[in-house]
């Protein structure tokens, strides 16, 4: 009598679709947020035409032509032109660069120095903490533009110190972000588990408190650039931002107030792409707070 044989069947191949997996569902969470997906639209779309911007643009942001300035949209000139008869088209493409390039470093220098920040507060606490935390207080108790302004000021006019100036303004709100989260997680039993066997704090940070507090962080970031754009566009207005001729949006708002009414479209492009993009970010925003805190789940 022959020996029976066994035959395992293998597993079923599982679609890509079905895999699953905390940044895999907030993914399809996210996608299914019809506005949600309108904000990165909007994003990937001016990041696109300002990486693109010597390919896309007609004209040098610099080239002026003062035989064609405040000349109306037209086929040479799409957005019309401003008072030195420089391309509004071309210096809108090459504004986003400036625009996008404040917005995300000054907030990645906002999340670095808050999170180191709100980190060593939420997790040595004692003096540690109220030395901390009373220098946020101090930061917050000012207006945020007014705080941009006074820093501009004593370290002169640029776009590079505006950079800095929106990125310590926000130190604050990431800061005490993160020492709210570190002060919940520090309290859960896997950490004191953790502790148990002897890991260090170094370790316990850098293998479950920092992982854990990514959610709120990403929220936080994605909305806080659209913040810091608007932060840049105003003090490019009041002239302490980008300097001539550097195409920001906000210098060219100012530049171009005194021709609201001749000459409107010098006015009316750059606050559109000032508030598609900020309405970009908010809609993305707002998307991967639905997605990402479990408070707004059903």
């Amino acid at each position: 009598m022959g020996q029976a044989s066994i035959h395992a069947t293998p597993p079923a191949a599982v679609p890509g679709d079905k895999v699953s997996g905390p940044w895999r569902d907030a993914w399809n969470a996210f996608r299914k947020n019809k506005t949600a997906m309108l904000g990165l639209g909007i994003i990937v779309f001016f990041v696109l035409i300002a990486l693109l911007a010597p390919l896309i643009a007609p004209y040098g942001f610099k080239d002026q032509e003062l035989v064609n300035r405040l000349k109306a949209p037209s086929g040479d000139h799409w957005f019309g032109t401003d008072d030195l008869g420089r391309d509004m088209f071309t210096r809108i493409i090459y504004g986003a660069r400036i625009s996008l390039w404040v917005g995300f470093f000054s907030v990645i220098g906002s999340i670095i120095a808050g999170t180191f920040l709100g980190v060593l507060a939420g997790f040595y606490g004692k003096w540690i903490d109220m030395l901390i935390s009373r220098l946020f207080d101090i930061l917050l108790a000012f207006p945020s533009i007014l705080l941009a302004i006074a820093i501009v000021a004593i370290l002169g006019p640029s776009l590079q110190n505006a950079l800095y100036a929106i990125a310590i303004v926000n130190i604050p709100s990431y800061g005490r972000l993160v020492r709210a989260k570190v002060l919940s997680l520090k309290s859960e039993e896997y950490i004191t588990a953790a502790r148990a066997i002897g890991m260090t704090n170094t370790r316990i940070l850098l293998t479950h408190i920092l992982p854990n507090s990514l959610t709120p962080i990403i929220v936080q970031g994605t909305l806080g650039i659209a913040t810091a754009i608007i932060e840049a566009a105003a003090l490019g207005f009041l002239g302490l931002g980008a300097q001539p001729p550097d195409p920001e949006w906000g210098k060219m708002l100012s530049d171009s107030r005194q021709f609201i009414q001749k000459a409107p479209w010098t006015v009316v492009f750059p606050g559109l792409s000032i508030m598609l993009t900020v309405l970009g970010f908010n809609l993305m925003g707002d998307g991967l707070r639905d997605v990402l805190d479990p408070r707004m789940k059903n």
